[in-house]
C-alpha cells in the first residue's frame, strides 16, 4: 500500500507533470482563464488518464508491441469521447467555453507518455495509482495557474468578486489572456523551482 501512495505523492509532488515535467502546457495555457474551466479540463485529464493507464495495464499481454502506441491511442480516444459526450450533455456551458480543447486530450503527451512509460509494464493497481497521482497533480497545477490568472485578472475567484485589494485596484485584464498565461505559468514554475532547491537542501 505504501508503495500505491508514493505513487500518488510522485504523481502530484515529486515530477508534477505541468510544474516538474513542463507537459499538457497547451491546455494548461488555454484552459486556465477561469478556475471553473480548469476544473473542468483537470476532471477530464484526470479520468481519461486513469482509466487509459488502468486499461492498458489490463491489457498489456494482448497488445502486440509492433501496434503497441496506435492501439493506446484508440484506448485513449474512446475514454475522451465518453467526457466528451458527458460534458456536452450534463455541463453545456463548459463545452462551449472549452471548445476543442476536450478532443483533443488525445494528444496529450502525458497521457500516451504514462501508458507507454508505466501502465503497460506494470500491474493494474500500480497503474491506476500512477493515473490518479498524474491526474491530480495535472488538476491541481491548473486550477493553480487558474487561481493566479483570475484574481490578478478579474479580481474574482470562481467567478465570485473577493475583496483582496483596496478600491483602487484594476484588475489586469492581460491575466486573462494568452500572455497572461505564459506570465502565470512562469511565476509559478519559478516559486516551485525555488521550493525544490530549498528541499533539497534539507
Amino acid at each position: 500500500m505504501k508503495q500505491l501512495f508514493e505513487r500518488l505523492r510522485y504523481g502530484i509532488l515529486t515530477k508534477n507533470p505541468v510544474f516538474i515535467q513542463m507537459l499538457g502546457l497547451c491546455p494548461a495555457l488555454a484552459a486556465t482563464n477561469t478556475v471553473k474551466n480548469a476544473i473542468g479540463m483537470g476532471l477530464a485529464v484526470l479520468f481519461v488518464l486513469t482509466c487509459s493507464n488502468l486499461l492498458v495495464s489490463l491489457l498489456q499481454n494482448f497488445i502486440s508491441p509492433q501496434i503497441r502506441l496506435i492501439s493506446y491511442m484508440i484506448i485513449i480516444a474512446g475514454f475522451v469521447s465518453i467526457v466528451d459526450l458527458l460534458i456536452q450533455a450534463y455541463f453545456h456551458n463548459l463545452s462551449a467555453a472549452l471548445g476543442v480543447f476536450i478532443p483533443l486530450i488525445i494528444s496529450n503527451c502525458m497521457i500516451l507518455g504514462r501508458a507507454e512509460e508505466y501502465a503497460s509494464k506494470v500491474k493494474p493497481m500500480k497503474a491506476l495509482f500512477d493515473g490518479l497521482g498524474m491526474g491530480l497533480g495535472f488538476l491541481i497545477a491548473l486550477i493553480v495557474i487558474a487561481s493566479l490568472r483570475e484574481i490578478l485578472g478579474n479580481g474574482s475567484f470562481l467567478g465570485i468578486h473577493i475583496p483582496l485589494f483596496s478600491e483602487n485596484f484594476k484588475p489586469a485584464s492581460i491575466f486573462l489572456h494568452a500572455p497572461g498565461g505564459f506570465l502565470a505559468l512562469a511565476f509559478v514554475i519559478a516559486a516551485v523551482q525555488k521550493w525544490s532547491k530549498k528541499e533539497a537542501k534539507r
